[in-house]
C-alpha cells in the first residue's frame, strides 16, 4: 500500500463509526479521513474533528452546524461544516474518498450509501437498511457502477469470509447448503412471555454481549435486527429464504457458518468486538491489525446452541414473510419498525406492542414491487404516517 487511502464515515459518532475511527487511529500512514457526519452530537464530533481533521464535517441542522463551525475556528481547525440530508450525499461522494464507512441507523442512510455506490467506490455496509429497503436498486446500482461492497455487520462479514474467494453469487455451482446466522437472543433470551409485558427501554438496551447503539440494542431483543440481516443476506449473497437459517448462540464467539454440501461446515470465530469485521472491510482483501482483544479458547465455558423462539419473538417471523412476499414488503416491515421502535423508547408503546404495528403494517399497506427509489422513500414515508397514526391513537 502506497497511498494513504481516503476514508468517509458516514454515523461518525455511533458505535460503529467510533470504531472505524479507532481502526483508522491504529494506521495512520495507511487511512485518513476525508468526512465525518453525525446527527446532533456536536461533542463528540468535534472532539473527532480535531483528532482526525476531516475536509468536511456534516450534522443535521443549521443550529448544530453553526455551533460546531464556531467551536472549529475558534479550534483553530479547518474543517468546513456543512447541514442536511444533501450535504451527507456530498459527503459520500467526494473525490478525495476511496471508501465510505455507511454506518448511519436506518433509511436515513441509503440516499448517501447509494450515492457512493453510484460512484464506484467501496462501500463498507453497516447500514442494513440500505439492502433491506432498496435491496434490488442497490445492488443493480453496484453491479452497473462496478463498486465494491464489503459486509460489515458482524454476521454477513463472518459469512463473506466462510464462502469461497472467488463466490459468485450462485449458491449450488459452489456447493453450499445453506447460510446459518447465528444470534445471541438478546437480553430477553430466558425471560418468559409475560414478563416482557413490562420491560423498559433501559431494558431492553442492556445487551449481554456487544455494545450498540439503543435502536439496534431494542431490534436485538426482539430479533428484528437478526430478520433485517435475514433479508440483508438473501441480497448480498443471493441466497433464497429457504437457505438462510438463524440459531441462538448465547456466547456470540461464532458470528456466522457456512454449510456445505459435502457435510463441511465452515465458522468464523472471533471476540464480539465490531473492529474485527470493520479492520476486515477496510483492508480487503489483505488482513489488518485491529485493537481487538484475542479470543482466548481456555477462557471459554462453552459453546451452546438454540432454535430462536419465534412465539415470543415474532419478528424474526414477519421478517421471513416479507422477504418470500418480495416487492415493497421489507421496505414496508423497516419503516414500520423504526417508528415502533422509537415510540418505545419513549415510552409511547410497550415492548410488545412492536411486533403488533409490524405485523398490522404488513397486513394493511401497499406491498407491491417499487423500482425506482423515488417511489420506494414514498412507500416508506406512507408507512410510517401509519404507523404514527396507530401509536398516537
Amino acid at each position: 500500500m502506497n497511498r494513504s487511502q481516503g476514508i468517509t464515515v458516514l454515523g461518525a459518532t455511533g458505535s460503529i463509526g467510533v470504531n472505524t475511527l479507532d481502526v483508522v487511529a491504529c494506521h495512520p500512514g495507511r487511512y485518513h479521513v476525508v468526512a465525518l457526519t453525525a446527527h446532533r452530537q456536536v461533542d463528540k464530533l468535534f472532539a473527532q474533528c480535531l483528532q482526525f481533521r476531516p475536509l468536511l464535517a456534516v450534522v443535521a441542522d443549521a443550529s448544530a452546524a453553526s455551533q460546531l463551525q464556531q467551536r472549529l475556528r475558534d479550534a483553530a481547525c479547518p474543517t468546513e461544516v456543512a447541514y442536511g440530508e444533501a450535504a451527507l450525499e456530498v459527503a459520500a461522494t467526494l473525490p478525495e474518498a476511496d471508501m465510505v464507512m455507511a454506518a448511519i441507523v436506518g433509511a436515513a442512510g441509503l440516499r448517501p450509501t447509494l450515492a457512493a455506490a453510484r460512484l464506484g467506490k467501496r462501500i463498507l455496509l453497516a447500514n442494513k437498511e440500505s439492502l433491506v429497503v432498496a435491496g434490488e436498486l442497490f445492488m443493480r446500482t453496484v453491479r452497473d457502477s462496478g463498486a465494491e461492497l464489503l459486509p460489515v455487520d458482524s454476521e454477513h462479514n463472518a459469512l463473506f469470509q466462510a464462502l469461497p474467494a472467488a463466490y459468485d453469487g450462485n449458491l449450488d455451482r459452489n456447493g453450499i447448503e445453506q447460510l446459518i446466522l447465528t444470534a445471541s437472543g438478546g437480553p430477553f433470551r430466558q425471560r418468559d412471555a409475560a414478563s416482557l409485558r413490562h420491560v423498559t427501554p433501559d431494558d431492553a438496551c442492556n445487551h449481554p454481549n456487544w455494545v450498540m447503539g439503543r435502536k439496534i440494542s431494542v431490534d436485538s431483543a426482539t430479533l428484528m435486527n437478526k430478520g433485517l440481516e435475514v433479508i440483508e443476506a438473501h441480497w448480498l449473497f443471493n441466497a433464497p429464504a429457504d437457505r438462510i437459517d438463524v440459531v441462538v448462540h448465547p456466547q456470540s464467539v461464532i458470528h456466522s457458518m457456512v454449510r456445505y454440501k459435502d457435510g463441511s461446515v465452515l465458522a468464523q470465530l472471533g471476540s464480539p468486538d465490531m473492529r474485527t469485521p470493520i479492520a476486515y472491510a477496510m483492508g480487503w482483501p489483505e488482513r489488518i491489525a485491529a485493537p481487538v482483544k484475542a479470543l482466548d479458547f481456555l477462557a471459554l465455558s462453552g459453546l451452546t446452541f438454540e432454535a430462536p423462539d419465534l412465539q415470543r419473538f415474532p419478528c424474526l417471523r414477519l421478517a421471513f414473510d416479507a422477504l418470500r412476499a418480495g416487492g415493497a414488503a421489507s421496505a414496508v416491515l423497516n419503516a414500520a419498525n423504526e417508528i415502533a421502535v422509537e415510540a418505545f423508547l419513549q415510552q409511547r408503546i410497550a415492548f410488545l406492542d412492536i411486533p403488533n404495528l409490524v405485523e398490522r403494517a404488513l397486513q394493511t399497506q401497499d406491498l407491491s414491487a417499487c423500482h425506482e427509489l423515488e417511489a420506494l422513500l414514498q412507500r416508506d414515508a406512507d408507512t410510517r404516517r401509519q404507523v404514527q397514526a396507530w401509536v398516537a391513537a
